[in-house]
């Protein structure tokens, strides 16, 4: 039975992204053909409203095929009018699928900060692109040591990118540790937390540094799945998904998380810092979850 809601939860799934990435794709097409500020908003606002549709349709797919017991803290004072930078530890595909669930009707639909070379990707690309989320180049660090100017240059076309959302209330997400966390991973990477792996300062400053004056607040999110810790998104697909732990710490932006990351050795440092400390207190939460679970 297990393998048989795997096999149709799986199509379902498919279907329902792939309807909706169909569609993307039509809203992107029509806002190149018709470049009219105007239109280009509505067909925004359409995109938006189509993703929103993918994820009350996930949510419904959650919960017809599992029994689970939502355990939510911390949501009280969100609001589908404010600017918020998520950042959450990052378990597993699962994550995407729950944060749209539960936060579609409470903040504004989520955007990523997505690479450049993701907009040639069929389908994938002109859906990003419809929703507005701002796409960057990555360079490495020993390219950016002999062409720093490169590093102004993408700081400055990601503020344009942003300014649409100066009128339009935004959640941008930032998964701080850069990939999901294993045991192996943490291993090579060396990581001093139990259940997390080291975050990356760079990305979370980058965002601040590009849009930090437009956030009303940080919301730091702890993902758990505390009796699904092995395969959380292939027991979701199976119906066995029994627990989903979602804790909000809101913190204020305030001077110490604002300053020149790249030029600014002494800011650079303290930031490492506050958020070594931010990912210390969320590995503590988890040993606590994991524990009463």
């Amino acid at each position: 039975m297990s393998y048989l809601l795997l096999f149709l939860s799986t199509i379902l799934v498919i279907l329902n992204t792939a309807v909706v990435s169909m569609i993307m794709v039509a809203c992107a097409i029509a806002k190149w053909l018709i470049p009219i500020l105007a239109s280009q908003r509505f067909f925004s606002k359409m995109a938006n409203q189509i993703m929103w549709c993918w994820a009350t349709i996930n949510k419904f797919l959650l919960t017809l095929f599992n029994n689970v017991e939502w355990q939510v803290t911390g949501n009280e004072s969100l609001n589908k009018e404010s600017w918020y930078l998520l950042m959450s530890n990052h378990i597993s595909w699962t994550d995407i699928v729950v944060l749209s669930s539960l936060f579609k009707d409470s903040m504004p639909m989520t955007k990523f900060f997505v690479k450049k070379q993701l907009l040639f990707v069929p389908f994938v690309g002109l859906a990003c692109w419809a929703l507005d989320m701002p796409f960057m180049r990555r360079y490495s660090s020993q390219y950016l040591l002999k062409h720093p100017e490169k590093r102004i240059a993408d700081m400055k076309s990601t503020r344009k990118a942003c300014e649409k959302f100066q009128q339009v209330p935004t959640t941008i997400v930032n998964y701080v540790e850069g990939s999901r966390v294993t045991p192996l991973k943490q291993q090579q990477t060396d990581s001093p937390y139990q259940y997390l792996l080291k975050p990356k300062a760079g990305g979370i400053a980058y965002t601040l540094a590009a849009m930090g004056e437009q956030f009303d607040c940080i919301l730091d999110v702890t993902l758990a799945y505390p009796q699904n810790r092995e395969t959380p998104f292939k027991d979701l697909l199976m119906g066995k998904m029994k627990k989903i732990v979602v804790q909000i710490n809101v913190i204020e932006i305030t001077a110490e998380v604002q300053g020149d990351y790249f030029n600014d050795p002494i800011y650079k440092q303290q930031f490492q810092q506050w958020l070594s400390q931010v990912w210390q207190k969320k590995d503590q939460r988890l040993a606590e979850i994991y524990k009463k679970n």
